[in-house]
């Protein structure tokens, strides 16, 4: 049962007292001007910035101001909106150095990797603004004399689009800019515990020149976004986020008629097959699995390993978790930052201690992690073997630096496994054998199957999931499908 915000922070003060030092999530509370909320770094606890809840009235000001900017948006040749988009990228890339600390502030992910986000920011935006023109061109009907036949793409109008913490400008990007293209005009409510990039956002787009009013951002609470949903604000929306958040959002766009793009969790597996190799393979599982503290959807969560190379491949993989630092995020050393806040990282250890009690074995030392510490964000990678599908670590979303990996004996036994979830994001395959990866791959039930590589999204390639992953599709052509309808055109001419 979900329980209120008031009962949430309630828990979070109680455990802040028993557990020191604890770091907790955003703060919320009624100041002289309403209500606010505050943004607690997970690095050091301090409070990073404070920003109030918009007024009702400034949400429908905001939303007049978007439909009036969209309006002339839509109207506008296509090709006026890609150099406008490209000149908004351009803007907002320039200022790599400014994002890269902005994220490891804000949730803490090593400064040395922050302008990698903001270089996979670029390349999805610009794949998909070159993408653009095809995407959305008419779609002719088979000629027919007597009449003009065609399939438009039109805008939906006013996309609402709620964006997570764990990457906030790359898990962004993937509807912004297509809505943008498609002539929609975007709503922005990223995390609180993000709410500053979203404001970087919207200030590159101000820069760019953009329609005032066409991109925004408003600093919504859970209430306030379901709400936007429910009162017919938002002609669609995207979210990003956990299953629950998902069904929230459901929930609120209910007899809406809206289409809702949900990109939901992951317990994302791996197989590694008797003829990979091994040392390539451990090296990118490790990075899947520990990259960004595992807080990603698309993280690797668990791992199935032939018995012919079983050992082998453990020994690698353990070596590669030892070899990261963890510590300060503004570090240039560290690799390994704190994760979100600190009950983030205790679910993980309850995890981990859990798994233990019923028989599986945990590999890392994690004394020689001496940033990790219990009640803090600060947590040392993990790898588990004996560990099996009775065990929540194998079951349940993790979301952290913890991994467990299981023996198989055929291609059989691994895909079996690899199917008993309930998530259905991505699934990776390693191998030397092309062929009988893509047949083993058409028996696989998730949205993105890779062979030698994992937790990557190319903007090629359509990003879905299945089962509690979500629903609907971002990047590739078929990303404009959810911010756009279709319009048919059916003209009979006269006889001359």
């Amino acid at each position: 049962m979900p329980i209120s915000r008031g009962a949430r922070l309630l828990l979070a003060a109680v455990l802040a007292i028993m557990v020191k030092p604890a770091i907790p999530e955003c703060r919320y509370f009624v100041s002289e001007t309403g209500p606010v909320f505050q943004c607690i770094s997970p690095r050091d606890g301090a409070v990073l910035y404070e920003r109030r809840f918009p007024s009702a009235g400034e949400i429908e000001s905001s939303v007049a101001r978007a439909r009036a900017a969209q309006a002339s948006w839509a109207a506008t040749d296509p090709t006026v909106r890609q150099e406008a988009c490209r000149k908004f990228v351009a803007a907002f890339v320039k200022d790599a150095s400014t994002h890269a600390e902005d994220i490891a502030a804000q949730m803490g992910r090593p400064i040395r990797f922050g302008k990698g986000e903001v270089a996979g920011f670029e390349e999805r935006a610009a794949r998909m603004i070159d993408l653009a023109p095809d995407a959305l061109a008419n779609l002719p009907a088979p000629a027919k004399p007597g009449f003009t036949r065609f399939i438009q793409k039109r805008p939906l109008g006013l996309i609402l689009i709620i964006a997570p913490w764990n990457y906030p400008y790359l898990t962004a990007v993937n509807s912004i800019v297509p809505a943008l293209l498609a002539g929609n005009a975007v709503i922005l409510k990223h995390s609180h515990q993000t709410a500053l990039c979203a404001e970087r956002l919207v200030a590159a787009a101000a820069e760019a020149d953009l329609p005032d009013g066409l991109f925004q951002y408003l600093h919504m609470s859970r209430e306030q976004t379901a709400a936007f949903i429910a009162g017919g604000h938002a002609d669609g929306a995207v979210f990003t986020g956990s299953v629950q958040g998902g069904a929230q959002i459901e929930t609120a766009a209910k007899g809406q008629f809206i289409p809702v793009g949900l990109e939901l969790g992951g317990k994302d597996p791996a197989y590694v097959r008797a003829d990979a190799e091994i040392a390539s393979a451990a090296a990118q599982v490790a990075d899947g699995a520990f990259f960004n503290s595992g807080q990603s959807c698309c993280g690797v969560e668990r791992v199935y390993v032939h018995a012919d190379i079983y050992d082998d491949f453990v020994d690698a993989l353990v070596a590669e978790a030892n070899q990261l630092k963890l510590g300060d995020p503004f570090d240039p050393a560290t690799t390994l930052g704190p994760m979100v806040r600190s009950a983030a990282a205790d679910f993980v250890r309850a995890q981990v201690s859990d798994a233990c009690g019923a028989g599986a074995r945990c590999l890392i030392d994690e004394t020689k992690f001496s940033a990790s510490a219990p009640g803090t964000p600060y947590l040392a990678p993990q790898v588990l073997v004996d560990v099996d599908h009775n065990m929540g670590l194998m079951r349940d979303e993790t979301f952290g630096p913890a991994i467990g990996v299981m023996k198989v004996e055929n291609d059989e036994e691994a895909i079996a496994l690899m199917n008993d979830s309930d998530f259905g994001l991505t699934a990776s395959i390693w191998s030397a054998d092309v062929e009988r990866a893509l047949d083993l791959a058409g028996t696989i039930n998730t949205g993105t199957v890779f062979l030698n590589r994992c937790d990557y999204l190319d903007p090629d390639l359509a990003w879905t999931g299945v089962k509690q992953s979500g629903r609907g599709v971002s990047l590739s052509p078929l990303g404009f499908d959810q911010l756009t309808r279709v319009r048919s055109i059916h003209f009979r001419h006269l006889q001359e």
